[in-house]
This record gives C-alpha cells, structure tokens and sequence, in this order.
C-alpha cells in the first residue's frame, strides 16, 4: 500500500492582542517550550521558535497534512493562551491577536530560517515587526490591504 510523504517548511508569525508587550524573558522559555509540545502532539516538528515581547515565530517542518495549517495554528492558541492564564504569567488576561502569516521555505532556506527565528531579539533592535511582517508579504509576493493586517501600535 502506498504511503504519503511530504517534506514542507513554514514559518509561522503571529501577534499578542493589542501588540502588547506581553512575553516577558522570565516566561518566553516557558511558553516556547509549551507550544512546541503542542505541536510535537500534532505531530509536527519544530526546527526554531522565538516568542518576541508581542509576536512569535515558529519555523516547523509541517509532515502530517491530516491537520490543516489554519487548524495547527487555532489549536496552537487556544491552548497556549488557556496555558499562560491557568499558570497565571500575567496579571492581565492574555491572548493572541486573530490572524497569522505563513511563509513556506525550500529545504535549502532551512538553516538560514533557523539562523534568522533564533536571532529574533537582535533582529528586531533594527527593524520594527511592522516592517519585518510586510517585508514578508512583499518578499513572498503576498497581496495584502493595510486594514486587514495585525493592529500595529508604534
């Protein structure tokens, strides 16, 4: 019997609500080592994850197409956010912004997209998420309306 194979790279960006600086570095770890168990139960790999005060990126090897991407990604902040309000991070109520970007990648891109999720914290020292996010839609040639981007508060 045949079998299915698949060999597809993403790297997932979404928001905190509000844009706010939510993700502190005492609870970053914590919510990234969190997110990729839920992902390693969808059967999913994670290559690189960085979760940025407002944002995250996760770069994942996406093998079991028996879950769409707009599934992985609800699941992923549903149980995130129930995660970091029942350990109680926060003293305001935390959740992710709606919407997220995904960007696929040859398996050649693989290492420089690791290289450039783990290197969030530098990277964004010169270069605003809003900048980064419609450089990423201008670069995988993405049409997009300003109105329907993530609420960006600068």
């Amino acid at each position: 019997m045949a079998n299915t194979y698949t060999q597809i790279y993403i790297q997932l960006i979404f928001a905190v609500k509000f844009r706010e600086s939510k993700i502190s570095e005492e609870i970053r770890e914590e919510i990234e080592k969190y997110i990729c168990g839920i992902f390693s139960h969808k059967k999913q790999s994670v290559l690189a994850i960085y979760a940025n005060p407002d944002h995250i990126h996760i770069f994942f090897c996406y093998r079991n197409i028996q879950i769409s991407i707009a599934d992985l990604v609800k699941v992923v902040k549903v149980e995130s956010t129930n995660f970091i309000n029942e350990k109680k991070y926060l003293e305001s109520h935390f959740s992710w912004q709606e919407g997220y970007g995904a960007f696929s990648y040859s398996k050649s891109q693989k290492e420089n997209v690791i290289k450039y999720v783990l290197n969030q914290k530098e990277h964004h020292q010169k270069q605003s998420f809003k900048n980064e996010y419609i450089d990423f839609l201008k670069k995988f040639e993405i049409e997009f309306k300003n109105e329907y981007l993530f609420e960006f508060f600068e």
